[in-house]
C-alpha cells in the first residue's frame, strides 16, 4: 500500500493528463496491486455476510477519471482509490462496503450511502416497523469500538408522513446510514492492513443485514 500512497501524494501535486499519461504503466501495476487487495476483502468478508456472495473485484472498484462535465474543479483525475463491494459490484443502491485509500484520509465502512428517493423510503419504512433492532445493533459495545455512529447526514426536520413524535424520529431523518472507521496512514502500510480492513467491515455487517430488510418486498 505505500506505493499506492505515494502515487496519490505524487498525482495530487501534479493533476494533469501530461504527468499521469508518463506515469500510466506505473498507475497500472498498482491498480493490479489494489485489485487483488480488494479480491482478497471479498474472500475475507463474504463467508460472514450471506448476502454478499463473490462479486469481482473489479466490477466494485471505481475508476480514477474524474466526470468533470459539472464540475467547477476540473482535475482529471481523483486522488485516491476507492471500492464499493456489494452482491453485483458498486452499481447498486443497496447495502454494501466502502474502502477508500488515500493519504491522510483512509476510511473503511458500510451501509447505503445517499440512496435514491424510492430507496430511501423503504429504509426509512422499515426503521419505522423496527427502529428498535437498528437502534440496538448502533448502540452495541463491539460495534462502538469500531464505529461510533452514523455518519452525519440528516434532515434539520422530519421527512414528510412521519410523526416528529415518533420516538426514534432522529434515525428515520437520516439520508444515509452509513458508518465509517479512519486508518492512520501508518495502519495502510503495516502488513496486517488487510485484515484490519476485513475486521472493521465484518463489524458493519449487522448494519448492513437490517438495511437489506428494506429490499425484501
Amino acid at each position: 500500500m505505500k506505493e499506492i500512497l505515494d502515487f496519490i501524494t505524487e498525482l495530487s501535486e501534479n493533476n494533469n493528463r501530461e504527468w499521469f499519461e508518463v506515469k500510466k504503466e506505473h498507475y497500472k501495476k498498482l491498480k493490479a496491486q489494489h485489485e487483488a487487495f480488494i479480491e482478497s476483502v471479498i474472500e475475507g468478508l463474504s463467508p460472514f455476510d450471506p448476502m454478499l456472495g463473490r462479486p469481482k473485484a473489479k466490477d466494485c472498484m471505481f475508476r480514477i477519471y474524474r466526470d468533470v462535465r459539472f464540475s467547477l474543479d476540473k482535475s482529471p483525475y481523483k486522488e485516491h482509490f476507492g471500492a464499493f463491494i456489494s452482491f453485483n459490484g458498486k452499481k447498486t443502491e443497496r447495502p454494501g462496503y466502502y474502502i477508500h485509500i488515500q493519504p491522510g484520509n483512509s476510511f473503511a465502512g458500510g451501509g447505503v450511502y445517499k440512496p435514491g428517493p424510492q430507496v430511501l423510503r423503504k429504509i426509512r419504512q422499515e426503521i419505522y416497523y423496527d427502529s428498535k433492532t437498528l437502534k440496538s445493533l448502533l448502540q452495541n459495545p463491539e460495534f462502538r469500538k469500531v464505529y461510533s455512529s452514523l455518519i452525519d447526514d440528516k434532515l434539520t426536520r422530519p421527512p414528510k408522513d412521519y410523526d416528529p413524535e415518533f420516538p426514534d424520529i432522529e434515525l428515520i431523518k437520516y439520508k444515509s446510514w452509513f458508518v465509517d472507521h479512519n486508518f492512520t496512514d501508518k495502519e495502510v502500510i503495516s502488513p496486517d492492513f488487510l485484515n484490519k480492513t476485513i475486521d472493521v467491515l465484518k463489524t458493519a455487517i449487522p448494519l448492513n443485514m437490517f438495511l437489506n430488510r428494506a429490499f425484501e418486498n
